[in-house]
């Protein structure tokens, strides 16, 4: 099977691994996939949560057990952001606007990673940062 691709967006802060752990835990309020009262560092512990991902995943941000570096290729699970020279390869001015995201991903622009794998990268509105634009492929 191939995975299945998503994208979706979350608060900003200036340290993206601790705006990831933000959506992370904003997106498991939001629905438990049937593992309620856990937190998302106990989920990754539960070789049935291992399970659950690795045979559909949930299409967020939950897919992923943390974020690496930018410039770490290693395979997933992981989240990465972008480099700046990734940004500016569709965002010619490393400043890119939810609307430059969207169009970029619908187009073909800016790919979707590997399988079980996930991209993010800071949105800005008038000039300042706004959103983290989060976008990924299943391990399924």
């Amino acid at each position: 099977m191939g995975g299945n691709a998503w994208a979706t967006t979350g608060p900003y802060q200036p340290d993206l691994a601790a705006a990831f752990r933000q959506a992370q835990a904003e997106s498991l309020t939001k629905d438990d996939h049937g593992f309620g009262g856990r937190s998302v560092e106990e989920l990754w512990r539960d070789p049935a949560w291992h399970e659950y991902i690795f045979t559909g995943g949930t299409c967020t941000v939950l897919d992923f057990p943390g974020m690496v570096d930018a410039t770490d290729q290693s395979d997933g699970p992981f989240m990465r952001p972008l480099t700046d020279s990734e940004v500016r390869a569709w965002s010619p001015d490393g400043r890119p606007t939810y609307e430059d995201w969207d169009e970029a991903l619908d187009t073909g622009r800016l790919e979707f990673p590997d399988r079980a794998q996930g991209n993010c990268t800071v949105l800005y509105r008038d000039g300042q940062p706004a959103l983290i634009g989060y976008w990924g492929v299943t391990a399924d």
